[in-house]
């Protein structure tokens, strides 16, 4: 008590966040990080995206507040101001999937499977406001079939999010690729409250 006392010489914060998680997260919150900014950070995290314990201190160790809003896009360009912001706060990089092995996955089915295996951890690791919506989503076009490896909504941003994954280095065709599907999906699935769809490339 005397080190959390200590830690927290500015009785606000401990009424305004510290007081709406439990005891077990600020220890954890005290052992785990050192710098009272950064703790409170995670103290409001914690509260915003209800975190267990051991999801608040996944989130420390993988070093969330580094990758959060890192990810290299395009959100300037193709999106408003409001909504650009947004978008660049949601996505990380890199993200990080513990959970499928140390195996070296050669092919996009191997990886696929083994998120769709591990759902609850990849949605943990995509962020809160994410709704898995399926995998290969079949989308016809003309006489052509297209398949999206894996397709989300998202609740904040109110937008679809198409996921494509590819197990090898990165080439140029795979943006081409994700743009087009991610037109795709603006013409065939978006209502016309959703803003346009949003594309995550994962090489």
């Amino acid at each position: 008590m005397h080190k959390f006392a200590e830690s927290w010489p500015d009785r606000g914060i401990v009424q305004e966040v510290l007081a709406q998680i439990t005891w077990y997260h600020n220890l954890a919150l005290l052992e785990k990080v050192k710098e009272p900014e950064l703790r409170l950070w995670y103290a409001r995290q914690t509260f915003e995206n209800g975190w267990s314990r051991n999801v608040l201190v996944f989130q420390i160790e993988t070093r969330l507040h580094e990758r959060i809003g890192q990810t290299t896009n395009n959100f300037n360009t193709a999106l408003p101001p409001v909504d650009s912001d947004m978008a660049g706060q949601v996505f990380k990089d890199p993200y990080i999937f513990d959970s499928l092995g140390t195996a070296d996955l050669r092919r996009e089915a191997e990886l696929e499977q083994k998120l769709i295996d591990h759902l609850e951890k990849f949605l943990l690791e995509l962020g809160q406001g994410f709704a898995f919506v399926g995998r290969q989503v079949h989308m016809e076009v003309g006489k052509d079939d297209f398949y999206i490896d894996l397709l989300f909504y998202h609740l904040k941003l109110r937008c679809y999010v198409v996921i494509e994954l590819k197990a090898g280095k990165f080439q140029a065709g795979h943006v081409s690729q994700l743009n087009m599907y991610m037109n795709i999906v603006n013409d065939l699935m978006r209502h016309p409250d959703d803003k346009k769809t949003i594309g995550l490339l994962l090489v």
